[in-house]
């Protein structure tokens, strides 16, 4: 049995790993232009080495959690931090723009290893009330990694550490995975394999060809002004990821175990989830480049203004799980209301003091629409589909998020001046939450009649009968 103690300690590594693994998303974008100069890169190199990353866990998520279900989620976690840890070094050290577009696919290839085991170890030796706090934490993590990114980037960067320029961002890296990599070693419990699991390849050989063709063109598409090239092979994505579903179902060993879908309210559940994460992921850049192009902000400055949205954030992630269980169950339908809320009066008109209110209960709003939400969906589950709702859980809040900006990220530049362009992309994004906030009503209806005592008796069972 896992003692409190060290289920902290567990926690802690697992969280401390997902932040490098979700910092490292974002935190090249404010170093972008000075690794140009450094290295001299052209464009195009440039777009790899930031939004590389993104695709290379895109496309690799799902069949890394299966990875963890072969070999173990505790050994694919260890793996997978050493291989980050190492690109890591490797991108700090790049002496030139391809090797370290190189490196940067290593070291997605790592996050996405390490990832899908973080989810999966919390659903498998954490359970009730300590899983419901396991999760928000973990939701304020995940959710909130890129903002920080942003921030600790342009710090590290304006610093210039050591006359070392942008390379420290890659090389901090470097001492904490060592330091994780040990402290995991110590706290993370072994955990079993499933001994009839295998990696098929014809599955991950589909889904990989599916993920790339669907990512690649919604990633870089926009930039190169929608060629013909992105929309057969946004096509071809699609026709192949179906392809993939219907494999799925016939094959021996599925790289994606289909029952994790199943239950009811899992899909509305899930739907919900990347609609929430997909509309922060818009909202979080195109008010970023309103302050930094309208209003003049520096990247840093623009970073920091997201701090009351961290703060809301995190305030409810850290609470939700002690609320009243009647206030828990209306969480993830008032949340994307009060995140549309104050997004739409944010768009209205900037106001510095103003924001610190509206961002916070956008922030608020966005915790409460996701991590009741995903412990929900957990519950609904056998906890051998761990790995399944992690892969799920990781990979659709990426192909929501790119979705989201290559969609919504053309409404705003084509707009005549950059508030206009924010205020409609708020519209679209308001539009989204409330079709967030009907699927989330689906899950809650669909817990209900999973266990109706729990309903008439307040959150409590029904009275057993002496007679």
């Amino acid at each position: 049995m896992i003692t409190l103690a060290r289920r902290g300690r567990m926690l802690a590594v697992l969280l401390t790993g997902q932040v490098m693994a979700s910092m490292d998303g974002s935190i090249v974008s404010v170093a972008a232009q000075t690794i140009r100069e450094d290295l001299r890169a052209d464009g195009a190199a440039i777009q790899l080495i930031v939004s590389g990353y993104l695709l290379t866990t895109g496309v690799l998520l799902v069949t890394c959690a299966r990875i963890g279900d072969v070999i173990g989620h505790r050994r694919a976690f260890l793996l997978g931090l050493g291989w980050f840890t190492t690109a890591s070094l490797l991108c700090g050290l790049a002496p030139t723009a391809t090797v370290l577009v190189l490196a940067r696919i290593a070291q997605a290839a790592g996050a996405a290893l390490l990832t899908p085991q973080i989810f999966a170890l919390i659903v498998q030796h954490f359970d009730g009330a300590a899983r419901r706090r396991a999760i928000g934490v973990y939701s304020m993590v995940l959710a909130l990694g890129v903002a920080l990114g942003q921030v600790i980037g342009g710090l590290v960067a304006g610093a210039d550490l050591f006359g070392l320029s942008w390379r420290p961002i890659f090389l901090v890296n470097v001492p904490i995975g060592l330091v994780v990599a040990v402290a995991g070693r110590r706290v993370l419990p072994g955990s079993r394999t499933d001994g009839q699991a295998r990696l098929d390849p014809a599955g991950v050989a589909l889904l990989t060809a599916a993920m790339t063709a669907l990512t690649a063109p919604l990633i870089f598409g926009q930039d190169q002004g929608w060629p013909a090239w992105a929309w057969a092979s946004l096509a071809g994505g699609v026709a192949l990821l179906a392809g993939f579903a219907g494999y799925e179902t016939r094959a021996r060993h599925p790289l994606l175990d289909p029952a994790a879908l199943r239950p009811a309210g899992v899909r509305p559940g899930l739907a919900a989830c990347w609609i929430v994460m997909g509309c922060y992921t818009v909202f979080l850049l195109t008010l970023t480049l309103h302050l930094q192009g309208a209003l003049g902000y520096s990247p840093l400055r623009a970073g920091l203004a997201f701090v009351p949205y961290a703060l809301g954030f995190g305030a409810l992630s850290l609470t939700w799980s002690r609320y009243p269980r009647r206030l828990r169950d209306a969480l993830p339908v008032a949340g994307p209301l009060a995140f549309a809320a104050g997004a739409g009066l944010l768009a209205l008109r900037w106001h510095e003091v103003a924001s610190v209110p509206l961002l916070m209960l956008a922030g608020a709003g966005h915790a409460a629409g996701y991590s009741p939400l995903i412990a929900r969906i957990t519950s609904l589950v056998e906890p051998r589909l761990a790995s399944a709702i992690s892969a799920l859980n990781a990979t659709g809040p990426v192909l929501a998020g790119v979705t989201a900006v290559a969609g919504l990220g053309s409404v705003y530049f084509a707009a005549p001046t950059s508030a206009d362009g924010l205020r409609r992309v708020t519209v679209a994004v308001a539009v989204l939450l409330l079709i967030g906030t009907a699927c989330a009503a689906r899950v809650t209806l669909a817990q209900r009649r999973k266990d109706p005592a729990k309903k008439r008796y307040g959150g409590k069972r029904a009275p057993v009968s002496r007679r």
